[in-house]
C-alpha cells in the first residue's frame, strides 16, 4: 500500500468495558493509519442486542479518546460511509444478501442447535474435523417454501464452493492456505434475522474503503470463510495482519485472576494512558526503542513488519514500570492536575509545592500523595507492622534522646540526626530506620529531611513520644 492510502478499522462490540486485548487492537490499528498518514475509523459491531448497550457504547468512546486515540469516521462523528453502527445498517445486510440469493449461493436452514450438536459429536467420534453436514442444502425449492410457510425458524447459510483453495498473505505469518472442503457451507444470517459475523463484519470493511485488518490471531480461521464472501460479491480483499493474542504471564488467557483487565479497571486504579500506551505497544509488536516513547516516538517506531507470531503477555509488573516513567515525564503542572484530588485543604502553595516535590519520587499512583500527604499534613499517623519492629529494635532510650535533641531544634535536618547519632551512640541504618519509622509510619519512602521540614515541631515530638511508649 502506498503511503497515505491506509485505511484501518477498530470495530468493538459494547458488551462491556474495553478489554485490554480490544485496547491493543485499537492503538495498533491507529498507529498504522496514522503512519501511513492514511484513515482510521472507528465502527460499533452492536448485532447482539441482548448484551450491546448504549451504556457500554459511550463508554467505549470515552476509553479510546483516554487512551489518546482519535477516529476520522465513527458512530459520533459520522462520515462519508455511515451508519457506523450495526444495529443501523440492516438494509445495507439486506441488500447484499439479495444479490448472494440471486446468484443461488445461499439456502435455508432449519436445523436446530440440538440436531447440530449431535453432528458435531458423530464427526469427532469417527475423527472428522467439525463441519456442517450439508443437511439443508440439498433440499428442493419446495421443501424449503413447505417448512417456511409452517413458520419454521431458518438461518441462512453461505454455499461454500468444493475443491477450493483459499490463500493470502498474512503480514504477520505470511501465506496461509485453507481447503474449503473442510469449512462447510457457514450461517450468514441468524435465525432471529441478525448477520452473523462473517458477512457484516467483511461487508462493512469492503463498502467503507478498509484495506488493512489488523486484528487478533484468534480471527485467522475466518478469514477464509470472509474472502469467499467478498469474492462472491465481487468485493475488493483487505489486506490481513493477525497479531499474536495477549496471555497472561502464566500462558493462560486473560482472566480476572491476572489482575486488571479493562481500561476502566486501569483509569479507576490511576494509571496514565500514556504509560499504558507504552506498554501495549510493546506486546506483539518490537520497539526499536526501549525508553519511553511519546505519541510522535511511537508513530516513528511503529512498524507493520515487526508485529510477532508469538503470544504476548501482559504483566502488570511492566506496565508499572512505564506508569513510574510516566509520572516521571509529568511536567510540574500535570503532576498537580493529576494529584490534585488527593491533596489536603487550607496548605498554603508554597507548602503544597514543596510537599509534591518531596514525594513525587516515591508516586505511583494519585492515592500515593493521599497516603504521604497524611504522614506530612496529619495527625493520625499509621505505623506499619515493619515500622513497629524496627521502634521496638531502637528501644525507648533512643527515642528519648531523639526527643530531647528535636527540641532544641534551630539546626537543619541532617545536623540534627548526626546529633542523635553522637548522643545515642549509633549511625547507618540503626539510626535512620527507627527514625523514619518513627516519624512517617513506614521503613521506607521519600528523602526524610525534605518531609521533616514540612511537618510541625510539636507534631514530631508527638511522634517520638509515641515511638517511646511503642519500644517499651
Amino acid at each position: 500500500m502506498s503511503s497515505g492510502s491506509v485505511v484501518t478499522r477498530f470495530a468493538p462490540s459494547p458488551t462491556g468495558y474495553l478489554h485490554l486485548g480490544n485496547a491493543r487492537t485499537a492503538l495498533l490499528n491507529f498507529l498504522a493509519a496514522r503512519k501511513a498518514g492514511g484513515r482510521f475509523i472507528l465502527r460499533v459491531e452492536d448485532t447482539d442486542e441482548a448484551r450491546s448497550t448504549e451504556a457500554f457504547m459511550h463508554s467505549l468512546f470515552g476509553d479510546l479518546r483516554w487512551l489518546g486515540l482519535d477516529w476520522d469516521e465513527g458512530p459520533d462523528i459520522g462520515g462519508p460511509h455511515g451508519a457506523y453502527r450495526q444495529a443501523e445498517r440492516g438494509a445495507i445486510y439486506e441488500e447484499w444478501l439479495g444479490k448472494l440469493a440471486a446468484a443461488d449461493l445461499t439456502y435455508p436452514c432449519f436445523c436446530t442447535p440440538a440436531e447440530l450438536a449431535i453432528s458435531r459429536k458423530q464427526q469427532l467420534a469417527s475423527g472428522k474435523p467439525p463441519r456442517y453436514a450439508g443437511t439443508c442444502r440439498a433440499l428442493s425449492a419446495a421443501e424449503r417454501a413447505e417448512r417456511l410457510a409452517r413458520g419454521q425458524a431458518a438461518a441462512l447459510r453461505f454455499r461454500v464452493p468444493a475443491g477450493r483453495t483459499v490463500a493470502f498473505d498474512d503480514i504477520v505469518h505470511g501465506e496461509q492456505r485453507f481447503q474449503t472442503d473442510g469449512i462447510g457451507d457457514f450461517i450468514i444470517r441468524r435465525t432471529d434475522g441478525s448477520t452473523a459475523f462473517f458477512f457484516s463484519n467483511a461487508l462493512d470493511d469492503a463498502l467503507m474503503g478498509v484495506n488493512l485488518v489488523l486484528r487478533g490471531d484468534d480471527h485467522m480461521t475466518n478469514t477464509p470463510r470472509q474472502i469467499l464472501i467478498l469474492e462472491a460479491l465481487d468485493l475488493p480483499i483487505p489486506r490481513y495482519a493477525h497479531v499474536a493474542l495477549l496471555l497472561g504471564m502464566d500462558g493462560a488467557p486473560l482472566s480476572k485472576r491476572h489482575g486488571a483487565l479493562s481500561l476502566h479497571d486501569l483509569r479507576e486504579r490511576g494509571y496514565l494512558p500514556e504509560a499504558v500506551c507504552n506498554h501495549l505497544v510493546r506486546l506483539g509488536h518490537t520497539c526499536v526503542t526501549d525508553g519511553w516513547l511519546d505519541r510522535e516516538a511511537m508513530l516513528k517506531d511503529f512498524d507493520l513488519q515487526r508485529l510477532g507470531r508469538a503470544a504476548a503477555k501482559f504483566d502488570e509488573a511492566q506496565l508499572r514500570h512505564w506508569q513510574k516513567e510516566g509520572v516521571a515525564q509529568l511536567s510540574r503542572e500535570a503532576f498537580r492536575a493529576w494529584t490534585a484530588a488527593q491533596l489536603p485543604q487550607g496548605i498554603d502553595e508554597e507548602r503544597l509545592a514543596s510537599f509534591l516535590e518531596a514525594v513525587r519520587p516515591n508516586v505511583e499512583f494519585p492515592d500515593d500523595v493521599a497516603r504521604w500527604a497524611q504522614v506530612v499534613f496529619g495527625t493520625e499517623l499509621e505505623i506499619a507492622p515493619e515500622a513497629r519492629a524496627a521502634i521496638r529494635e531502637a528501644g525507648t532510650s533512643f527515642f528519648a534522646c531523639a526527643r530531647e535533641v528535636f527540641a532544641r531544634g534551630g539546626a537543619d535536618f541532617k545536623q540534627i540526626v548526626r546529633e542523635v547519632g553522637r548522643a545515642c551512640g549509633e549511625k547507618g541504618p540503626a539510626l535512620f530506620m527507627p527514625l523514619r519509622a518513627a516519624l512517617t509510619g513506614a521503613t521506607h519512602g521519600p528523602e526524610l529531611a525534605p518531609l521533616l521540614a514540612l511537618i510541625a515541631s510539636d507534631e514530631v515530638s508527638r511522634r517520638l513520644d509515641r515511638a517511646e511508649q511503642i519500644a517499651k
